[in-house]
């Protein structure tokens, strides 16, 4: 099988493309993974994840290492999170951190909703875990396809209904069908967000209601960005994906109590869905027999001249919000400690709208500004290059005012949207992990991982990889909402 990565006509982004004609095999590094096209094929790829190599090397446990670990010591992740993620305050995490203090999967990436109860929160838990299963089969995630599975399984959905998210949505209700379009679109086609899907989600949620799916969505891409950069193994329980409820085949009927069973992936699949082709996974079709393929495909238009950057971001500033912002006067007792003074940028105003977990989530983006090894500038010059492959212009002109006051030229920042030959390898080996990974995580190879690592070491990478969650969640959030550039 060959893999490609495509781009369609016009699109002329090098970066986006291997070599024509050169034959990939499906198992080589220096490829993505393929995207399976059906449900039964799907299962297999969740199953095999479980014997998934780690992309990232770990170091030689001390005795030390041993016993801050503790039960933690068999899991690459959070040794991985110990070796080479900075402490947080309030949270165990980093070298030397106390073994209780292990994390769920995917916290404190991007804009996490939280798992404590939040009542402004309104959005139904099972509802919420199908949007993230979606953005997990349009990143092709298969480590947070397997948890959602089991999470839907246990929230009562059968086979088939989960096995219906894959296809025409016909099944769902007008206002599911939105919201799920919606996620699928934040998810891969944040660069095309223009306003229209928050006007259809208007029609059947509240500006709260709307506001909650895309911090809920925005975290789900995060998750995945920091599952498949840094390449985490399928765990061998897969969320507990066996633990089915009796019964629960025949939708209407009442589910007792949760059973264990042997864990598998492979489960039946009903005759209906067996050949259904996804509607989620973005495909590639083969020019000769007009049949999808399953090479990994990231579309993406070519970055726009100077001019007409300079010309959205001057647009962006004088755009209205498309969702509420609180009063600044109101969000100033939410603010967290050592704040800085000053007028409040407007993704603080956006967040004030759930005061209750405000103050911990606005303490979350700062922190991945101010935490670790990564120096500021290079975060900077990571926030623009994401930023402009998301056309997200209240990022980019964050990313620019930060540059500036890092002493960069406006013809140093450009500098950034070209082929990157005046920087390092080092520097290039970075800003493409970063790029590949924030764009589509499916087109992030472990050779890429591989040349960074060999260049800036696995500690850097890692906190890139990190880094990169929270930027890739702050893009959708602050397009889709639509917010004014800061002035």
């Amino acid at each position: 099988m060959k893999f490609t990565l495509i781009a369609t006509a016009g699109m002329l982004t090098g970066w986006m493309l291997l070599a024509a004609g050169v034959a990939q095999a499906v198992d080589s590094t220096t490829a993505p993974r393929p995207v399976p096209l059906t449900r039964p094929e799907m299962k297999q790829y969740l199953e095999d994840m479980k014997g998934r190599k780690p992309r990232i090397p770990l170091p030689e446990l001390t005795a030390e290492d041993r016993q801050a670990l503790g039960e933690r010591l068999g899991s690459y992740e959070s040794r991985l999170r110990y070796h080479y993620l900075p402490a947080r305050e309030g949270r165990a995490e980093g070298r030397g951190a106390p073994a209780g203090g292990a994390r769920g999967a995917g916290g404190g990436f991007g804009f996490s909703l939280g798992r404590e109860a939040d009542p402004d929160l309104a959005l139904d838990s099972a509802f919420r875990t199908q949007l993230f299963w979606i953005v997990s089969r349009t990143n092709n995630c298969q480590y947070c396809l397997g948890h959602q599975e089991s999470k839907l399984l246990g929230a009562g959905m059968t086979e088939d209904e989960i096995a219906a998210l894959d296809g025409d949505w016909a099944q769902f209700q007008p206002r599911t069908r939105a919201a799920y379009a919606f996620a699928r679109r934040i998810t891969y086609e944040p660069h095309r967000l223009d306003g229209t899907e928050i006007a259809e989600l208007k029609k059947y949620y509240t500006d709260k209601q709307i506001l909650e799916m895309i911090l809920s969505v925005a975290a789900n891409n995060a998750i995945n960005r920091w599952k498949e950069g840094a390449g985490i193994p399928q765990s061998a329980g897969g969320g507990n994906f066996g633990g089915r409820r009796p019964g629960s085949e025949a939708a209407g009927t009442e589910r007792p109590a949760r059973t264990e069973t042997a864990h598998s992936y492979l489960t039946p699949t009903s005759e209906k869905f067996q050949q259904l082709i996804t509607r989620v996974a973005p495909l590639s079709v083969d020019p000769r027999s007009g049949e999808p393929t399953r090479d990994a495909v990231c579309d993406r238009p070519a970055l726009e001249t100077r001019d007409a950057v300079e010309q959205a971001l001057r647009t962006a500033r004088q755009r209205t919000a498309r969702l509420p912002l609180v009063d600044e006067a109101d969000v100033r007792n939410l603010l967290p400690e050592g704040f800085p003074d000053g007028p409040l940028p407007r993704w603080v105003l956006l967040l004030a709208n759930f005061p209750h977990g405000a103050t911990s989530r606005i303490a979350n983006i700062r922190g991945a500004e101010e935490r670790g090894d990564l120096s500021p500038l290079l975060k900077a010059q990571v926030s623009w290059i994401i930023a402009r492959h998301d056309r997200a212009w209240y990022a980019a002109a964050e990313a620019k005012r930060r540059l500036q006051q890092l002493d960069w030229s406006a013809d140093q920042i450009y500098l950034l949207d070209g082929s990157w030959n005046e920087f390092t390898p080092t520097e290039r080996a970075l800003f493409n992990v970063a790029r590949k990974l924030a764009a589509s995580p499916v087109v992030l190879t472990d050779a890429d991982v591989e040349e960074a690592v060999r260049l800036a070491g696995p500690r850097d990478v890692v906190q890139l990889i990190s880094y990169t969650t929270h930027r890739a969640s702050f893009d959708r959030i602050t397009e889709a909402a639509g917010l004014p550039a800061d002035k």
